[in-house]
């Protein structure tokens, strides 16, 4: 899988990071920094619930 963060569209809400700490953190201003673009498979269930909890809707998770 992909994932795609829009850190423009990212209000710092800090729900990714809450739900995927493997793969999200966050500046020190808040916005959201992606660690890795290709996680692995097991986290699939929690990056779609990161996604789907983003109230800016700046992740986008891609099957490859």
């Amino acid at each position: 899988m992909h994932i795609t963060l829009d850190q423009d569209r990212c209000c710092g809400a800090g729900t990714c990071v809450m739900t995927t700490p493997e793969v999200f953190d966050q500046r020190d201003d808040g916005i959201a920094i992606l660690l890795d673009a290709d996680p692995p498979a097991e986290l699939a269930t929690s990056l779609h619930d990161a996604a789907a909890r983003c109230p800016a809707a700046a992740i986008r998770v891609e099957a490859q």
